[in-house]
């Protein structure tokens, strides 16, 4: 007599792909890389103790108390920017199922038409048109998936990020779409964070100079001198990342956009995400909404137990039953356009009765563009050239 099997129910965390390690029962999703992100908290906790414990009480004494007090509000700031840059969902595309990934195939084939051996099959590349600006939508062969505009693989995660800005090692988690922000704020309000400890370790040493001398001022001390070289040293990479950042948000480009030379313009390519105003730039990728996370990593799946031999073989009565009611196929639940007002030129929509009217509805499945249309360059060209 076989044992009975109960499926377990499982989070949907445990089985996602890529180089991901989550923690909190999927609440927080880091990469696996995280050995810069602990420098990174030493060297924040660890100047800042240094700067309360030899510092403030002097300063609170001689000058003002709320010295100290600005000091642990900004401090307080820059931890919680750093913690939501962290353990956030940066953005990541979920990949797409086994019956998905076929069909894209057998519609790329279809598309390219037979290939002669020996040659290089054309790029895997559909067109959309945003703000009268052709744009191309590479596909990932590891997500199988025709990526959205501006977003990439990180080779580091293995993961899809839309608006895709870079990995940073010092968050231990990739900068996208639902991070970006906070990333930003962290390096703004950690450059302010760091000029304020340099700027009263300096304030520090002279006043005790004055009564003291030099020497005796850092025998008293001793952490200044450690202070002040942490400071110095970090305070021209994060100023200078932070004054970089500012000039992408005015621009409303991104840091892998920015390296690719993306919108350099050339060929009369122009950045199409761009509203041509600094102020509604930096409204837009600063005060815009917060996305939601399309992972759903803490939903529950049931996982199937492995078949014992002796259930492995029905009998006909069930044989029989199972010929006679066939379970229907699953459906997928279709959701809401990938690339909000954004469309598809006239030309590279399919037409009534195509192909593509018995594609399975899945929220990454764009339009296909004719072959045609792959075929021309990504320019915005004039219609009477």
């Amino acid at each position: 007599m076989s044992a009975v099997m109960i499926s377990r129910k499982a989070r949907k965390w445990e089985k996602l792909p890529g180089k991901n390690t989550f923690c909190c029962d999927g609440r927080v999703m880091m990469a696996r890389q995280k050995g810069v992100f602990y420098l990174t908290l030493f060297l924040i906790i660890g100047t800042c103790a240094l700067f309360f414990g030899f510092e403030c009480p002097y300063l609170a004494v001689h000058l003002s108390a709320t010295i100290p007090v600005f000091a642990a509000v900004l401090f307080l700031f820059v931890m919680a920017m750093l913690l939501r840059t962290s353990f956030s969902d940066p953005g990541v595309l979920p990949r797409a199922l086994p019956e998905e990934a076929t069909f894209i195939e057998m519609e790329i084939e279809a598309a390219n038409g037979n290939v002669p051996s020996g040659q290089r099959p054309p790029p895997r590349i559909r067109n959309v048109e945003i703000n009268n600006q052709i744009v191309k939508l590479k596909y990932c062969y590891t997500c199988k998936i025709f990526r959205p505009p501006r977003a990439s693989h990180c080779s580091i995660c293995d993961n899809c990020v839309d608006r895709f800005d870079h990995h940073c090692p010092w968050v231990g988690n990739c900068v996208g779409k639902r991070n970006y922000r906070y990333f930003y704020l962290f390096t703004l309000s950690l450059s302010l964070l760091t000029i304020y400890i340099f700027t009263f370790d300096i304030v520090h040493v002279v006043m005790r100079s004055v009564d003291d001398g030099f020497l005796s001022a850092l025998k008293e001390t001793p952490g200044t001198v450690l202070e002040v070289l942490v400071c110095f040293f970090t305070l021209w990479s994060v100023v200078g990342l932070s004054g970089f950042h500012t000039y992408l948000i005015s621009l409303n480009q991104t840091t892998n956009e920015d390296i690719k030379g993306s919108w350099s313009g050339k060929n009369r390519v122009q950045n199409p995400y761009s509203h041509k105003n600094i102020f509604k730039n930096c409204c837009e990728v600063l005060c815009g909404p917060t996305y939601p996370s399309v992972l759903d990593r803490r939903g529950l799946m049931h996982e199937d137990p492995p078949v014992s031999a002796s259930s492995a073989a029905p009998s006909s009565s069930s044989l029989s039953f199972s010929n006679s009611s066939k379970p229907a196929p699953p459906t997928t639940k279709t959701t809401a356009p990938l690339i909000p007002n954004e469309h598809t030129p006239d030309d590279a929509k399919p037409g009534i009765g195509s192909p593509e009217d018995d594609l399975p509805p899945s929220s990454f499945i764009l339009p296909l563009a004719s072959p045609e249309t792959d075929a021309e360059a990504p320019v915005a060209k004039d219609k009477n050239h």
